[in-house]
């Protein structure tokens, strides 16, 4: 079906929540992607930070095919080859102390496990996030979200939830105090800027989350599996927290996430939470595949490298509209003078496939397997779009 007919038919029958695209997207490979009229976008969308290895891996494509003919659901309630040994790799791959993980199906389950593991440790209430964070959609990941549209609708949230500005330490300071379970941060706000913490202020909440007994949440869902240039953002700071979520590229594009435990918090209860599909063996061959290739590619490495390659490039484009470029790895963030939207259809309609982060912020997230003649391409249609 040409794309009229697949638009009318997805939105007769689509929740409407969704802003879309006058684009239909029907193969991929790599670090492109193809519409159905066949064509050929490089992809800085990156499945919202969920294709870190590109589309149609080879390997996510193989260990995909063999499990499934193999077996697709087992819940937890038995134990499961695939399943013990993705807690086994994922464990040992995260920082040090992280020995335990609760599997989900996404970013906000994850977020949301973790903020009822940490009110449960501790018997605190309190939670203490960043304004312009973002940590989904769900009612308790929403309560820690900062953005009034996502947030007003649906008020009033759960409570015990405030906000300080981010990289303010007196801020965070004054927030954490006798009732505060936990604080919530993302080493690097992506819907909220891509704005990278300050290593002192990750330091700080370390700190005074040790000295309180509140315990330190980080939300690593767009930055962990190689995204910054490390496997887990975390590492650029030298900060270990007591719970970290994850999910996006996980598992190479299937829905997967996890919250990971820190050994000093032990084993959760039996039925403080749970999920029918999380830990399927489907998303862990997946998973398992994805760990394989991060190393032996070592494509956080390549993220490192081509990031700054990227940031180079976009530093060198002379123009008053471009206000600062920032990020870590292949997490970029253009803030411009301007609003961001019409500059995404421009570059669409030159074959670059971008996202936004916020009224200002042109945000890129292309695979890690991206060539650098890519992000090339991607700096040439910017530095066009801009000059018109």
């Amino acid at each position: 079906m040409n794309h009229p007919t697949l638009y009318a038919l997805e939105s007769a029958h689509t929740s409407g929540v969704y802003v879309k695209r006058p684009l239909t997207i029907v193969r991929g490979q790599g670090a492109r992607l193809w519409d159905t009229a066949g064509r050929e976008y490089i992809d800085c969308v990156g499945g919202q930070g969920s294709a870190n290895l590109g589309h149609a891996h080879p390997a996510i494509v193989a260990a995909i095919q063999a499990q499934a003919a193999t077996l697709i659901s087992c819940p937890e309630i038995f134990f499961n080859d695939r399943r013990a040994e993705l807690l086994h790799r994922l464990t040992a791959a995260a920082p040090a102390g992280l020995e335990r993980a609760f599997l989900a199906n996404s970013g906000a389950e994850a977020v949301e496990a973790a903020i009822k593991f940490a009110r449960l440790s501790t018997g605190r209430s309190g939670i203490v996030a960043a304004m312009r964070g973002f940590h989904g959609r769900t009612l308790g990941a929403l309560s820690a979200t900062w953005e009034r549209a996502y947030r007003q609708p649906f008020e009033p949230l759960l409570p015990g939830f405030s906000h300080i500005p981010y990289n303010n330490m007196a801020a965070l300071d004054a927030a954490i105090g006798d009732d505060t379970a936990a604080v919530l941060l993302e080493p690097v706000q992506g819907e909220g800027g891509v704005r990278p913490a300050d290593p002192a202020f990750l330091a700080a909440a370390r700190r005074l989350c040790d000295e309180r007994g509140a315990l330190l949440i980080l939300d690593e869902v767009q930055t962990g599996f190689g995204r910054t240039g490390r496997l887990f953002a975390c590492e650029h700071f030298g900060i270990t927290p007591d719970l970290m979520a994850v999910a996006k590229s996980m598992a190479g594009g299937l829905p997967m996430g996890a919250c990971l435990i820190h050994a000093r918090l032990g084993e959760m209860p039996p039925r403080a939470h749970g999920s029918t599909f999380g830990g399927n063996p489907l998303a862990c061959v997946a998973a398992l595949a994805t760990l394989d290739v991060l190393a032996a590619q070592d494509l956080p490495g390549r993220a490192n490298r081509l990031g700054e390659h990227l940031r180079r490039g976009l530093r060198a484009i002379e123009n008053p509209v471009i206000r600062e470029v920032r990020g870590l790895g292949l997490l970029m963030g253009v803030e411009l003078r301007v609003k961001v939207a019409p500059l995404l259809q421009a570059l669409q309609d030159r074959g670059v496939l971008a996202l936004p982060a916020g009224a200002t912020v042109l945000r890129l997230l292309p695979p890690l397997v991206i060539e650098e003649s890519d992000l090339d391409q991607v700096i040439t249609a910017i530095a066009s779009v801009l000059a018109q």
